[in-house]
């Protein structure tokens, strides 16, 4: 009779926790990362996950999490090292976990990649995911480089997925050892969101006409984070050679200025800003238009994860020039839909720019190219479509592993 009215009430637990919607919770350390996550939330939501957006407080923590119709809770958490401030975040972090009970987490970036993950082991989240969106160890050496690789180790550790945003990115942490291959997930051709290719398409563009720049004018664009990191020393002292055998050309920089570790220096800040040919937006919330206006897109980036920048350009129809760095060779196809250089050398940035300003029918050609590419491996629904299902297929084989778990207890129960 026991084992009966018990297996009756594992029946009814079972079918109140189908019944309700799996919660979610995705963590990132600065709200600047929730642009990348345009998308992927609202996917989340709509195939049925309830979602809860963690991050340090910030406008576009509201903004996006109003716009993605999910829930969002503020939490500090410190870009840098600081021994103290990150002991608070974790506590914090683990709390809120402990009270939200979710059935899943996804945390990435560095910092929130750590304390995220390590809260979630603390507070017992059955289905724990590490978003490998980029390696803040490569660039860096020394005491530095072996903290780096420690955190990335330690927040590989605590999870029981790792998912790569490329496939050169999974190698990469093949490589430096961050987990077991069987433990590195690629979801199809990589990227974490994938592109609209509805919005991100050729067209026509007001931005040369709000900006001033001549209609015939060739057009070199950037679109990101004004960083070392992204290659804008390189890229700035390479278009000095650029304007030597273009002298018509124009740099528009569709971007803000980044107070990370790896800000522009004041002088060259200046130097972007008194540039009477170098076009800087500031942030932008919608870049559609600005892809549009540019006759070729550069990249010279020293690290990435997948950036999407690329992809957005590609299914504008333009090709890019970016370089051979972990995560950002997966975004091009060499000579066919863009360029791929290494990072740190002005003189090849200038030369693959200039190659292809002259050679108009050939930016023509990889620019079809690159959009027919988007559009097959990237369009969002597609990549997103890819995210939901592996997520609810963790969450299935964590029902059934449970239910397999409380058969063998009932079983053990004395008759």
């Amino acid at each position: 009779m026991f084992i009966s009215e018990a297996s009756c009430l594992v029946n009814e637990l079972h079918v109140h926790s189908t019944q309700r919607a799996p919660h979610i919770v995705v963590g990132i350390t600065h709200p600047q990362t929730c642009l990348t996550l345009t998308g992927r939330l609202r996917a989340l939501r709509e195939a049925g996950f309830r979602v809860t957006l963690v991050s340090s407080p910030g406008e576009l923590l509201d903004r996006i999490a109003v716009r993605e119709g999910i829930e969002s809770i503020a939490i500090p958490i410190q870009r840098e090292i600081r021994p103290i401030a990150d002991i608070v975040s974790l506590v914090r972090l683990w709390w809120l976990l402990l009270r939200l009970r979710p059935d899943m987490t996804e945390f990435s970036t560095p910092k929130a990649g750590l304390l995220g993950t390590l809260a979630a082991l603390l507070a017992g989240v059955p289905e724990r995911i590490y978003m490998l969106r980029g390696l803040k160890v490569e660039g860096t050496i020394g005491f530095k480089r072996r903290i780096c690789l420690a955190a990335e180790r330690m927040a590989s550790r605590c999870a029981q997925v790792v998912l790569c945003n490329s496939q050169s990115m999974r190698a990469e942490a093949i490589a430096l050892g961050l987990a077991p291959a069987a433990k590195l997930k690629l979801l199809g051709a990589g990227s974490s969101n994938g592109v609209d290719v509805e919005r991100f398409s050729p067209g026509p563009s007001d931005v040369r006409g709000r900006l001033g720049l001549p209609r015939e004018a060739p057009v070199v664009g950037f679109v990101g984070r004004l960083t070392a990191d992204k290659g804008l020393p390189e890229l700035m002292e390479a278009f000095d050679t650029i304007l030597q055998a273009e002298p018509e050309a124009h740099l528009l920089l569709v971007g803000w200025f980044d107070a990370a570790e790896d800000a522009l220096c004041a002088e060259l800040r200046s130097r972007i800003g008194s540039h009477p040919r170098v076009h800087c937006t500031g942030f932008v919330a919608d870049t559609a238009p600005y892809y549009r206006a540019m006759d070729l897109m550069v990249l010279p980036t020293w690290r990435e994860g997948f950036p999407n920048v690329v992809l957005e350009a590609a299914a504008t129809g333009i090709p890019v020039v970016t370089t051979v760095a972990t995560g950002s060779r997966d975004s091009v196809v060499p000579e066919v839909t863009g360029l791929l250089i290494p990072p740190g050398y002005p003189e090849a940035i200038s030369e693959a720019v200039l190659k292809l300003l002259r050679d108009p029918a050939r930016r023509r050609r990889m620019g079809e190219a690159a959009r027919a590419w988007v559009v097959e491996h990237f369009a969002n629904e597609r990549v997103l479509g890819l995210i939901t299902a592996f997520y609810k297929s963790l969450l299935a084989s964590a029902a059934k592993g449970e239910q397999a778990r409380i058969a063998r207890d009932l079983a053990a129960v004395p008759r």
